[in-house]
């Protein structure tokens, strides 16, 4: 499980730069037209959260703390992208693919218990 918690790092750290790249261009469109919508906003700050727990995930591949904490990082980040997409409708795959990673590190927790007690 320690690999696929740094492949989902490496994945997260590599979406960072694409996720900031369209959500400046979500906040242009934004402020051009004065929608008032917050989606390029919210998606800087999925990218960023995604960011953290990526690196926490690399990092402490072998913690049980940092699988965790990353965990809520993903969490936070799959409710404010779904929570506020608006006109940036990807930011709502982003946030379904921060669950899918949430999901992911929850049943590694549970894994790597068995594997450890064996």
């Amino acid at each position: 499980m320690k690999t696929l918690r740094m492949v989902c790092g490496i994945i997260c750290c590599v979406l960072f730069l694409v996720i900031v790249f369209q959500s400046c261009a979500a906040g242009i469109g934004n402020a051009l037209e004065a929608s008032g919508e917050v989606s390029g906003s919210a998606g800087f700050f999925t990218a960023v959260l995604m960011l953290v727990a990526g690196i926490i995930s690399i990092a402490g591949r072998k913690s049980k703390g940092a699988t965790i904490t990353a965990l809520v990082f993903y969490v936070i980040a799959g409710i404010i992208a779904c929570a506020m997409h608006g006109s940036f409708s990807d930011l709502q795959i982003y946030g379904v693919l921060n669950f899918i990673f949430a999901g992911l590190f929850f049943i590694s927790l549970f894994i790597g218990k068995k594997n450890n007690a064996a």
